[in-house]
């Protein structure tokens, strides 16, 4: 066995070698290996390594291996700069050829077909002159290094730091190289930075002075605070929203001038804030909005002599057909005669009017004479019909699998904004079998027909257009079928919904209330070996198998999505994002006597009560780095006529791709229970492990790697209970005493490929503590040797995905 590892030692260090990121460098030429900033002590490093022009490779720890300058050199293998040179030449003869001819011909559909193909082809060719073959684009080049760059980031540094207040700064640099490896450090001299001083303001206007007075408390500009250029573009922006939202209709920020003046002796600067007169009048104004017109245009000149014109609300419609309400499109402009312009106001307009997908664009224009103002809302319709088909992978367990969707939109249904939308989703996917080892396809079929209207359905209030017209208000409603196929069971469902969303102004806040929604669910087929495994629940006390009886299910429900800063565009900036849900099941049966389930066997009837609030965090370090994490918590609580029993779909499951990975999907707890061994005496997992409460934590650093790929490093944490004791399924209740030493722990490491519309996520986590082991022997990591990497069998478990876990 020693022998064997010096061997793969040597290996290791060959493999090394022949891959070094030094590899084949001219001589006299280095290649970056560290850059370092120091003499930093109140600026955050973080923030100005983004600012170096050269960075260093990203390397395997510990090595000098780069994966992505690997993937560089073996796609320069196959890569002929000359060729490509010569293509892009005869392609450009082509199109400036295609051109001429288009000149003489410019409708000839031909020529124009021709042209976009070799338009493309160009492009491609430019990007694979520039940047390689798609191998080498993958990848990156070895980092030179380039005196003049590095000269060029020490300025960087030393501008980034003077727009910041730091005006005495002093910056430099060093090279030291080793073996042509290169190391660079950049010097830093912070010195005391220059603290605002004082702010004056200077305008002949005294309604802009009276406005800028007013709002000082929101302006960027802070006395005794740190100078920053940043604030000074910030509260330009502001002045200028400040005094359009406020009439100013002609004022933009190329009228506010600053002027900085410093002090050397006192380390202080003195700001003065100075509004420039127009050049087309003698002051700033403030316009009115005199009238107001709204236009639907036709799609062609062929309904160009079929207009409607009517008036509402001040507003001037113009229709070229009888088929719009300008009830409700007057609910989505909040601009009115006679009141002062204001920009906020009409850009909410173009985006409510965007909302109710009717028009292919919204312009808003303004003609002025004097100070009045005409509003011109110029739009035209969409298509009336809409058919979108998709075709792709989905997974919610363990493998992916294909699926086919369709919709069909009708436009303007009732001729009141309505919508009539028809879905179908056909798909397999890989699940674990509940009664069979192994991985099999689950069939699926759901088709619904929808009606969405811009507004509420209730109250019934003459003003409730308006008055809720600014939170883009829908009703939804649906009825559907979904028809499920597993080996085990068929199950069908009949679904009918009447559901509520809108919206704050600033889409940060989104709420929908589902008045109605109600399921007629059966289980046709049930096979005899899953129906022995219910049968046999129900003999230990678990009645699951009510589950699985004819049912009417219906709820009320509610939900909020509070989004802070844009959650899920995962930029650079920090966001996160708070969703709560409850539920109440079952209501109407409080109101009159109804039979619980354990007074009959042939129907089932369900009453339940259900809250989850999931919190998601992403915290980014630079732009290549980030942290993220997840805590979710879920309780459902069974009464009344359900005798102890939630639907199954009401049921919580923990462990899966998007919760504790090391688990397979529903597979986790509940509690310290023990699932029974197989025949090679490990655990056995086929079955779900429905649950009643649930609490889990995520935490992922990310981190970008090269080309399109990314990994990350996680740690899950969390466990499912039942709310009593359930004889089938001891120790999986949740107890005060306990429910701590129950968590599971899973580690793992994952590796995504992100192609900005589409990422593709292969994460593989390991069990590190699991709480169905007796107490002492739960921390099961060390199960991980040389020998076995990936612990004992079933320790390790690989998911597949399609997106971020959280």
């Amino acid at each position: 066995m020693k022998f064997i590892k010096y061997i793969l030692f040597i290996c290791v260090l060959l493999v090394q070698a022949g891959c070094s990121v030094t590899k084949n460098i001219p001589e006299g030429e280095y290649v970056i290996f560290q850059n370092d900033i120091t003499g930093l002590d109140q600026v955050n490093q973080g923030d100005l390594y983004p600012l170096l022009i050269q960075e260093p490779n990203t390397r395997i720890p510990l090595t000098n291996i780069s994966l992505g300058v690997n993937i560089y050199r073996f796609g320069k293998n196959f890569y002929d700069s000359a060729k490509v040179a010569g293509k892009l030449e005869l392609k450009k003869e082509a199109l400036d050829s295609i051109r001429r001819a288009r000149g003489e011909n410019p409708d000839n559909r031909k020529l124009i077909k021709k042209q976009d193909k070799l338009e493309s082809r160009v492009e491609s060719l430019e990007k694979k002159a520039e940047f390689g073959n798609l191998v080498m684009r993958t990848g990156n080049p070895a980092t030179v290094l380039d005196s003049a760059d590095t000269k060029v980031s020490t300025t960087e540094i030393r501008n980034y730091l003077y727009n910041r207040g730091y005006m005495d700064v002093s910056t430099n640099f060093k090279v030291e190289t080793k073996k042509k490896k290169a190391f660079v450090t950049y010097e830093v001299e912070e010195n005391e930075p220059y603290l605002i001083d004082s702010i004056y303001v200077r305008s002949d206007n005294e309604e802009i002075l009276g406005l800028l007075n007013s709002s000082k408390p929101e302006s960027h500009l802070k006395l005794h605070e740190n100078y920053n250029q940043n604030n000074i573009v910030a509260e330009r922006n502001r002045i200028e929203d400040l005094l359009k939202n406020n009439g100013f209709f002609m004022f933009s920020k190329s009228f506010i001038e600053y002027n900085v003046f410093q002090d050397t002796s006192k380390k202080s600067v003195v700001i003065e804030e100075l509004i420039r007169k127009p050049t087309f009048a003698e002051k700033h104004e403030v316009y009115t909005i005199d009238s107001i017109y709204f236009r639907v245009n036709p799609p062609s000149n062929d309904f160009i002599d079929q207009k409607i014109s009517r008036s509402y609300r001040d507003i001037d419609f113009s229709f070229y057909k009888d088929r719009y309400s300008e009830k409700i499109f007057s609910s989505r402009v909040f601009l009115d005669s006679g009141n002062v312009y204001n920009r906020s106001e009409v850009l909410e307009s173009q985006r409510q009017l965007n909302n109710l997908d009717l028009f292919r664009f919204v312009n808003i224009s303004f003609d002025t004479v004097g100070t009045s103002l005409t509003a011109k809302i110029q739009t035209q319709p969409n298509q009336k019909y809409q058919l979108t088909n998709q075709l792709g992978l989905s997974i919610t367990e363990q493998l992916p699998g294909p699926f086919f969707s369709a919709s069909l939109r009708n436009r303007n249904f009732f001729r009141a904004g309505e919508i009539l939308e028809f879905n179908f989703r056909a798909g397999l996917e890989g699940v674990a079998s509940a009664t069979d080892q192994g991985v099999y396809q689950s069939r699926e079929i759901g088709t619904s027909a929808s009606v969405i209207f811009p507004r509420f359905l209730m109250p019934f209030s003459p003003r409730s257009l308006e008055r809720y017209g600014r939170y883009n208000p829908n009703t939804r409603t649906l009825i559907g079928f979904n028809y499920t196929n597993r080996p085990e069971y068929t199950r069908s469902g009949l679904n009918g919904l009447i559901s509520y969303t809108w919206a704050t102004r600033s889409n940060r806040q989104q709420y929908t209330f589902n008045l109605l929604d109600i399921n007629y669910i059966r289980t046709p087929q049930i096979t005899q070996d899953f129906l022995d495994v219910l049968e046999e629940l129900a003999n230990q006390g678990n009645n699951l198998i009510w589950s699985f009886l004819p049912s009417i299910v219906s709820s009320i429900s509610g939900q909020t999505i509070i989004n802070f800063n844009r959650y899920g565009e995962f930029e650079t900036n920090r966001s996160s994002l708070l969703k709560l849900f409850v539920e109440s099941g079952g209501t109407s049966f409080n109101f009159f006597n109804a039979p619980s389930n354990n007074e009959t066997t042939d129907f089932a009837r369900f009453q339940w009560l259900k809250l989850q609030a999931d919190f998601r965090k992403y915290l980014p370090i630079d732009k290549k780095q980030t942290f993220a994490y997840r805590l979710n918590f879920g309780i459902a609580q069974p009464y009344g006529v359900s005798n102890g029993i939630l639907p199954y779909e009401k049921y919580f499951f923990a462990g899966g791709g998007t919760s504790i990975r090391a688990w397979q999907a529903r597979r986790l707890g509940p509690g310290s229970y023990t699932p029974p061994l197989n025949e090679n005496g490990y655990f056995d997992y086929r079955f779900e492990q429905p649950s009643e409460m649930i609490i889990e934590s995520m935490l992922e650093y990310r981190r970008k790697l090269v080309g399109y790929f990314d990994m990350a490093l996680f740690i899950d944490a969390g466990n499912a209970w039942n709310i009593g004791v359930e004889d089938s399924r001891p120790g999986g209740d949740f107890r005060i005493n306990r429910f701590y030493k129950e968590i599971a722990v899973g580690t793992g490491i994952g590796l995504r490929m992100d192609f900005d519309f589409l990422i593709i996520r292969l994460d593989m986590a390991t069990k590190a503590i699991d709480p169905a082991r007796p107490e002492g022997e739960r921390w099961i990591l060390n199960k991980l040797s040389f020998k076995r990497p990936l612990g004992e069998k079933g320790q390790t478990v690989f998911n597949f995905g399609i997106g971020y876990p959280f």
